[in-house]
């Protein structure tokens, strides 16, 4: 088997790299609904619709295929957010408006990543082993690098008068966070009754209206 992984991995053909994909996108679904610990390799081949063994082809272990998910597909997603970020607090916009952006795109990214990004903040990267794997610092570093964003916007709105000072910026920030990223446990593409850009629209109409000064 290991011998048929490694042939595998050097494969290239559109067909296997869309299997490995799709096996990907399936294996995330399962993790989404019981966790790391509770999902299971034989989970996740009935739900792909195959056997335990045709998913060693792919990956040696379950532990393989779950930072798979992460190394594969969300360092990607978290490169494109920085930069998105990045360009909002570069922006002349006041600290309000920059505020209501960010939140719009993290739940844009949140809705047309799922349930990748739900995944992991559902699992608190405690699965990626930051101290032996450089690419799950460089990910850890660009979580940081995004919530310091929104720290800088937020003492801008201080600084500035925009946003009220009589609450600390780190209390702010963890309020938003919380809020937003609560949604891994509710939201899901396609409800009815609620998507993301009406919880961004709650969200920072909520946020927005205890934080801004009056005038």
């Amino acid at each position: 088997m290991s011998r048929r992984r490694r042939s595998a991995r050097s494969d290239s053909s559109p067909n296997y790299q869309a299997k490995r994909q799709e096996l990907l996108r399936t294996a995330a679904e399962v993790f989404r609904e019981k966790g790391f610990e509770g999902a299971t390799l034989n989970d996740i081949a009935e739900r792909f619709g195959t056997d335990r063994a045709s998913i060693y082809y792919y990956f040696a272990s379950k532990k393989e295929l779950f930072q798979a998910l992460f190394h594969d597909i969300l360092v990607d997603v978290l490169d494109n957010n920085i930069a998105v970020a990045e360009e909002i607090i570069g922006s002349d916009e006041d600290a309000p408006e920059k505020l209501r952006r960010l939140v719009e795109q993290q739940m844009d990214s949140y809705e047309k990543n799922y349930p990748f990004v739900y995944l992991y903040i559902q699992e608190d990267m405690a699965q990626l082993q930051l101290d032996s794997m450089s690419w799950g610092k460089d990910m850890a570093r660009k979580t940081k690098r995004f919530e310091t964003i929104v720290l800088e916007v937020l003492q801008q709105g201080v600084d500035d008068g925009t946003l009220r000072s009589d609450v600390s910026v780190q209390l702010m920030s963890k309020a938003l966070f919380g809020m937003v990223n609560w949604t891994h446990r509710w939201l899901r593409p396609g409800m009815r009754k609620v998507d993301a850009k009406q919880s961004t629209e709650a969200f920072c109409t909520l946020f927005l209206d205890g934080a801004r000064v009056e005038s």
